[in-house]
């Protein structure tokens, strides 16, 4: 691949902590401004690499199917490809009037499907990847909080769908997080310990680790559990 094809195919990919690259555009819900549209929610914004492919058209049956779980947790659904708004039109169709996968049929897919034929937005976010192919987007995933702040991102090759499980509990762990002031370890599912932030000082330490509060287990100054669980953590992050 010649230096200027990789050039004007590629662009910086944003970093957790940093804003959410703005753009407008023209989706299958009518046009967006990104992300001033989205203040105060949460978003998944996600990339597929085209329409009326099959590993695509599972995910989307997924998220459809799951919309009302993320709506509950104050989060909305974006997608992207590199593709026309006509031609999302008719995959969703197709989706809804043909396609059946793992007991779900009918699926009418009622989030927005950004149109990105100048790849315009594949490119502010770092989607398209010259290894894979230099015309669609790999599978990646943004979270974005209420502030317009990357939270997390994750990406997938062309060939491999994605676990919505993984995506929604990521979105429940940064929302736990941020509410309660705690980290969450490795496989952590709501109701599970969380993590106790390290203390600031010796004497935080020590007391830690002599602590007998029964709601909360230390193995060493910097290694302490404690309980939480998954009522208060979803009368906190549930939108009501």
């Amino acid at each position: 691949m010649s230096e200027h094809l990789h050039e004007c195919c590629v662009s910086a990919m944003p970093r957790i902590g940093d804003r959410a690259p703005s753009f407008k555009a023209i989706t299958t819900q009518g046009e967006i401004n990104f992300p001033e549209d989205y203040a105060g929610s949460w978003v998944i914004l996600f990339s597929h690499p085209a329409d009326f492919t099959p590993v695509c058209t599972t995910e989307f049956i997924t998220f459809a199917s799951m919309m009302d779980e993320f709506a509950k947790l104050n989060c909305k659904l974006l997608g992207l490809s590199i593709d026309s708004i006509y031609g999302h039109i008719a995959w969703l169709r197709t989706i809804k009037e043909k396609i059946e996968y793992r007991g779900m049929k009918d699926v009418e897919v009622n989030f927005p499907v950004i149109e990105d034929i100048t790849m315009e937005v594949a490119k502010k976010y770092g989607m398209l990847q010259p290894g894979e192919s230099t015309t669609k987007a790999v599978r990646a995933v943004f979270v974005i909080d209420p502030k317009g702040v990357i939270r997390a991102i994750i990406y997938y090759p062309l060939s491999v769908g994605r676990n919505f499980d993984e995506i929604k509990r990521l979105l429940i762990a940064l929302q736990t997080t941020d509410a309660f002031g705690v980290a969450t370890p490795a496989d952590w599912r709501p109701g599970d310990d969380v993590i106790v932030p390290p203390p600031g000082s010796c004497g935080v330490a020590k007391e830690r680790v002599e602590s007998k509060r029964e709601d909360m287990v230390c193995y060493d100054w910097f290694f302490c559990l404690k309980k939480l669980s998954k009522e208060e953590i979803f009368d906190r992050i549930l939108k009501k």
